[in-house]
């Protein structure tokens, strides 16, 4: 007996069906975590992108900082090495006070007028004096070489400057050495 009908079982057709379901259920879970893996990977990168943006803007930053307090402080050892020669003209003038010798007059204007100028061009330059006396005791700008007894002024008050210090804009270049006072014991 032939069958001219063309005909598949109905149990292989509802195999093959669900062969297909679990055929596309794998190729969506597989493309699903494909998708996922795709999506982490893209978060990692956006992460990284950001993070290198950051680091370049930081680094871009510390330099220009660090350029700006070079063009600040470029004078810094140039001024210490100045700082001498304004000590040793206020030496001179307070040397001359009294002195009333012939010529000595005009060398005197002479050293003040220096000493003036040499002044001026280190206030235009950022560089200013720092001279405590009769204030309270900053070991920030101040180095104290002895304590004396003094009932006539507050303990700790400054009350004789040695040598002034001298600031770079808001950086010490040399502490100012003094004489503080002390309560009496």
């Amino acid at each position: 007996m032939s069958t001219e009908n063309n005909e598949i079982p109905e149990d292989a057709v509802e195999a093959e069906a669900d062969s297909n379901t679990v055929d596309s259920e794998n190729i969506e879970t597989d493309e699903l975590s494909e998708v996922e893996a795709l999506q982490e990977e893209l978060a990692f990168a956006k992460d990284a992108t950001l993070r290198a943006q950051a680091d370049a803007i930081n680094a871009q930053r510390r330099a220009e900082l660090d350029t700006e307090k070079a063009r600040k402080f470029a004078l810094e050892r140039f001024a210490q090495d100045l700082l001498p020669v304004v000590d040793n003209l206020e030496r001179a003038l307070e040397a001359s006070k009294g002195s009333d010798v012939d010529g000595v007059t005009a060398v005197v204007e002479g050293v003040e007028l220096t000493l003036k100028s040499l002044v001026d061009v280190l206030a235009k330059n950022g560089i200013t004096p720092v001279d405590p006396h009769g204030e309270s005791f900053d070991p920030q700008v101040a180095q104290a070489m002895s304590m004396v007894e003094n009932p006539d002024v507050e303990p700790n008050t400054v009350i004789a400057v040695m040598q002034k210090g001298y600031m770079l804009r808001e950086r010490l270049l040399r502490p100012a050495m003094v004489m503080v006072s002390k309560s009496s014991a």
